[in-house]
């Protein structure tokens, strides 16, 4: 099986236990063991080593940690993709990146525009730029042959620099107040990676002990931790004699996906996904957060996409996807607009301390939803596939 199809396939079947984990969040947040839901989330957990320890609940160990080696996956499917997958040329790269770039603006400027009177909330205008590769490709797998293998290849490489945009907003925009002393022991442990990377070494054990190191260094330097996880992908070793198939990113890459995606992401999302009813009115669907967030996800990322898309190829710059109709591309626009889980992340970063956390969410999963279920009818019923002449 190629390895595009393998990916494929694993963030489907990740995409729909992804959704049944959110679905499972919202039950626990509004029955009779919300009580112990909440206590799972605030548990304590600590690790000591001598004087030093870390004490943090269960919810900022899933969020800074485990969601750590989620973003050291997908540094390592960014690094695969562009030395030689969908990026690996600017030819390749250009289609998706200008439509990542015209996805991630419009929704951003969607959000700022209705919360132009609220400066206190316009922090959150990157929450609805993020697209989930797993649920996005779920909805694509539920419709079966109907949709081009280049179309999906096309979202993949769209998600992937949806991803890369939302690790450089992360790094620049929600960086708290900067601890310089635990950011230059977190260099010197890249220092340490790239020592490793030069001499060649091929066990993967050496790099995440290094890892380990700076993603403590990083926790402590203001910086987000889960930016650890993609400075440590950008080390691991991709180019060996056959070519990099079985090389240490290669090896990293398929032996954690599974774990990510039926074991990582749904439990992020079991965390984070619960709206309690007892918390919202109807100021809460009203409220301009919930619109922002809302709108920019189902209305923002499918004109951004398409606006994107149509232009460049309008101009030359690119053609599109083999074999696809503008109807079909419309329909991915559509579903581009899945953000949920990157959404919820950006979201809890944006909102960390505030009581505007169950706005956050009614806002993610109603532009969430409403993208997956508008783009699977459009795509099932209303696009057409290209028509070969005869």
């Amino acid at each position: 099986m190629s390895p595009i199809r393998r990916f494929l396939q694993l963030e489907s079947a990740g995409g729909i236990i992804l959704l049944i984990a959110g679905i499972l969040a919202f039950i626990c947040s509004n029955s009779a063991v919300s009580g112990i839901y909440h206590a799972f989330l605030t548990l304590p957990l600590g690790v000591t080593l001598g004087p030093l320890g870390l004490l943090k609940p269960m919810e900022l160990w899933i969020n800074d940690g485990l969601m750590a080696i989620f973003f050291f996956l997908v540094g390592l499917e960014i690094k695969r993709e562009v030395l030689a997958g969908e990026l690996s040329s600017p030819a390749q790269a250009a289609l998706p990146g200008i439509a990542a770039l015209g996805g991630m603006a419009v929704p951003a400027a969607i959000y700022l525009l209705l919360n132009l009177e609220a400066p206190d909330l316009t922090v959150g205008w990157a929450i609805p730029s993020a697209t989930d590769i797993a649920f996005a490709l779920a909805v694509l797998t539920l419709l079966g042959g109907r949709i081009p293998t280049s179309l999906k290849v096309f979202l993949l490489a769209l998600a992937i620099l949806d991803d890369l945009g939302a690790i450089v907003i992360i790094a620049v925009f929600y960086t708290a107040h900067l601890s310089l002393e635990s950011l230059g022991l977190a260099m010197a442990g890249m220092v340490g990676l790239f020592i490793l990377n030069r001499r060649g070494v091929r066990q993967i054990a050496p790099y995440v002990l290094i890892g380990i190191f700076i993603w403590i260094c990083v926790l402590k330097s203001g910086v987000h931790a889960t930016l650890a996880g993609v400075a440590l992908a950008m080390f691991i070793p991709y180019r060996t004699a056959d070519g990099g198939e079985n090389s240490p990113l290669r090896r990293a890459e398929q032996g954690l996906h599974p774990w990510v995606s039926y074991g990582i992401m749904p439990l992020f999302a079991f965390a984070n996904a619960g709206v309690s009813l007892n918390e919202l009115s109807l100021e809460s669907f009203t409220h301009s957060l919930t619109l922002g967030i809302a709108l920019g996800l189902f209305l923002g990322k499918q004109a951004g996409v398409m606006l994107a898309v149509a232009g460049g190829v309008a101009l030359g710059i690119f053609r599109r996807p083999n074999g696809a109709s503008w109807s079909q591309i419309y329909g991915v626009a559509i579903l581009t607009g899945i953000g949920f889980t990157m959404s919820l992340f950006i979201g809890n970063l944006a909102f960390p301390d505030t009581h505007l956390g169950a706005e956050v969410r009614l806002g993610v999963l109603t532009g969430s939803i409403a993208s997956a279920v508008v783009g699977y009818l459009v795509l099932r019923f209303v696009a057409r596939p290209v028509r070969s002449s005869t």
